[in-house]
């Protein structure tokens, strides 16, 4: 048994120090980016932004809207065995399976920009040996693999074939895997030290997770990602898999009917959709996952209906160009280099909530 004694960080625990800036409004900024891969080759260029490989946000709707944004989607991954032209030329889009997937992953080459296996654990020699059997198999195309969180294992995969790391192990808003096995990293950490270990041997990183608002994916562009990926920022939206459900309840309020001579309860309503971990309950029974060696590490929440995700990706985006005002970068690529973090007790004050 080992004890590390050096203080891990997540992205709560952070604030970014402005700076003195040349820069006059948030339209002088950029966030596009232009990527160039190590074993596969290419260049792709866009704002790095991506929608989780999750049933309800890795939609065929989701794609052609953050396309328009020159953002990418992840499918679902059950559209890899079922329906993988749902996703139109691709060049937006990176298709995710598991390390049973390769076949079926090289079956859709040519359609997606990018390629990938995507596992909860990515530490076993199984998983690296499963990544040089893709990059053996498909030499010239661009591979994601993860998840992992550390930098030894970010160099392993690097040098196994994978053009692309996935960081985080447990960040998510609907993952239960910390809570579940005691297993993780502090996402803010995870990303400084897999960053730091991915561009020195010429690779790239995914943080994938734990981005619960724009200033959270800023953070981890300015900690050295790549690529940042979210889901539950994307649910509830109308580009969604699912139903939009309206709920009635108490309010805790009464009103007085005069009719009747006495107080009745406020009843008001609220729809919302639902969401969902890829290993939760419900995924499991969506997908035939059940056996008798595995659980649940993931559960089923109710977000807020939130209308069209192109209000919300807008103020995402508002968001980010802000920050690089704030500190001087004039392209999302500068972000890093222009950012100092300070440690904070309260990122922000809480006394009407957490609303964003």
């Amino acid at each position: 048994m080992l004890i590390e004694e050096d203080i891990k960080l997540d992205y709560s625990d952070v604030l970014i120090r402005p700076k003195r800036s040349t820069m006059n409004t948030r339209s002088d900024v950029s966030l596009k980016r232009t990527h160039t891969f190590l074993h596969g080759g290419g260049e792709w260029t866009g704002i790095p932004i991506m929608a989780a490989n999750m049933d309800t946000v890795g939609t065929p709707d989701m794609h052609n809207t953050l396309q328009n944004f020159n953002m990418i989607t992840c499918p679902a991954r059950h559209y890899l065995k079922n329906n993988p032209t749902a996703f139109g030329a691709g060049y937006s889009a990176c298709m995710m399976g598991g390390i049973n997937d390769i076949d079926y992953l090289v079956g859709v080459d040519g359609l997606f920009k990018f390629v990938g296996l995507d596992v909860a654990n990515g530490y076993t020699i199984r998983f690296v040996d499963a990544v040089k059997e893709l990059r053996q198999k498909l030499p010239k195309s661009i591979i994601v693999a993860g998840n992992v969180v550390t930098a030894d294992m970010t160099q392993e995969l690097i040098l196994a074939g994978a053009d692309i790391v996935k960081v985080g192990i447990g960040p998510g808003s609907v993952c239960t895997t910390r809570i579940k096995t005691g297993i993780g990293y502090p996402q803010l950490s995870a990303v400084i030290e897999c960053a730091d270990a991915a561009h020195g041997l010429g690779g790239h990183i995914i943080a994938d997770g734990g981005c619960t608002s724009s200033g959270d994916i800023v953070k981890a562009f300015s900690a050295g990602a790549d690529f940042v990926m979210i889901g539950g920022m994307l649910a509830g939206h109308d580009e969604c898999d699912g139903e939009v459900v309206r709920k009635y309840y108490e309010t805790g309020e009464q009103w007085f009917d005069k009719k009747n001579e006495k107080y009745s309860p406020v009843i008001d309503k609220k729809d919302v959709m639902k969401f969902y971990g890829m290993a939760s309950e419900t995924a499991m029974d969506k997908h035939g996952n059940h056996n008798t060696y595995r659980g649940v590490e993931g559960k089923t929440v109710e977000v807020p209906y939130r209308g069209k995700v192109e209000n919300t990706v807008k103020d995402i985006l508002s968001g980010i160009r802000s920050a690089c005002t704030y500190v001087g970068a004039r392209k999302l690529k500068a972000l890093s280099k222009c950012t100092t973090f300070v440690r904070v007790n309260n990122t922000h004050n809480q006394v009407y909530g957490n609303e964003r």
